[in-house]
């Protein structure tokens, strides 16, 4: 009897030739569809879902450092063309639009630079604001504001010096740290955050009462007396004055990465040695 068992290399061979179980060719589909789209998949991932943005600053301590990298949801605020990729100008006005609330971390445009700027919100349309001597004034009411314990952070390549020389001490171990006083303030709906408050700055402490027009938002740094918010008017490369809520691009949602900044890309271990495990994953 003849064995007509197809041998390893004959399946290998039938295997490679591409043809399909009825004897037809199979066409593979080109490599640059695939492509098309997987792209498409990101831009609809980062246009409608989430959204990665990195911390390049320190206004927004003692919840946000400098070298953070969090992802931001976008649906929570409604979709705009500051939400699409590059703010591509594909969207009119805000569509499925809903109010951010007091306390929110949001990511926006500056009004006139159309950079990314990430801040807290703190009033809403109607609500009047002012500050006076770094204490927030909402509707007439102080917001709480409770001294705790001091906030402690490592100097590194992403936080070269305190923001004033006299904040820096040397722990018992020898490390370089800035020691700022912090204080924990409570919204009228109860949420509750830290802030930064270096004392008196009379440009930053001091501001007179302010109404929240329709469809705007007053926004703040948590580190109050290095950040330039809605306390200041909008100019370029500084303040955001009062800002627009169709310049909103999404709700901070979760930290995904954090680094001191002291890593290089062709020492690929100083990645994870520099990495802050601490501070991943928090939510907001």
């Amino acid at each position: 009897m003849t064995d007509t068992t197809p041998s390893i290399r004959e399946l290998d061979t039938e295997t490679k030739s591409g043809k399909s179980d009825d004897g037809s060719e199979k066409k593979e589909a080109p490599f640059w569809k695939f492509l098309v789209k997987l792209a498409l998949v990101v831009v609809i991932f980062r246009s409608f879902l989430f959204s990665p943005f990195n911390i390049p600053s320190e206004s927004m301590l003692p919840r946000l450092w400098n070298g953070d990298y969090l992802l931001a949801a976008k649906w929570p605020y409604g979709y705009t063309s500051a939400s699409l990729p590059f703010g591509a100008p594909l969207i009119s006005g805000r569509i499925l639009a809903n109010q951010p609330e007091r306390g929110d971390v949001v990511i926006f445009q500056h009004p006139i630079d159309k950079v990314d700027y990430i801040k807290r919100v703190i009033g809403l349309p109607g609500d009047i604001i002012a500050v006076e001597d770094g204490q927030v004034i909402l509707n007439g009411k102080p917001i709480p504001k409770e001294r705790i314990e001091d906030f402690v952070e490592p100097i590194s390549a992403n936080t070269p010096h305190c923001g004033r020389p006299d904040y820096q001490q040397t722990t018992p171990e020898g490390t370089q740290v800035c020691v700022y006083p912090q204080f924990r303030e409570t919204l009228p709906e109860g949420v509750t955050y830290n802030v930064l408050d270096f004392g008196n700055i009379p440009y930053a402490d001091n501001r007179p009462p302010v109404t929240v027009p329709a469809g705007k938002m007053f926004v703040m740094g948590d580190n109050r007396d290095n950040s330039q918010d809605s306390r200041f008017p909008a100019r370029s490369q500084g303040g955001v004055g009062i800002v627009d809520q169709d310049l909103l691009v999404g709700r901070a949602q979760v930290m995904m990465w954090s680094t001191d900044g002291e890593s290089s890309w062709l020492l690929p271990w100083t990645w994870f040695s520099t990495e802050r495990t601490e501070r991943i994953g928090g939510t907001f």
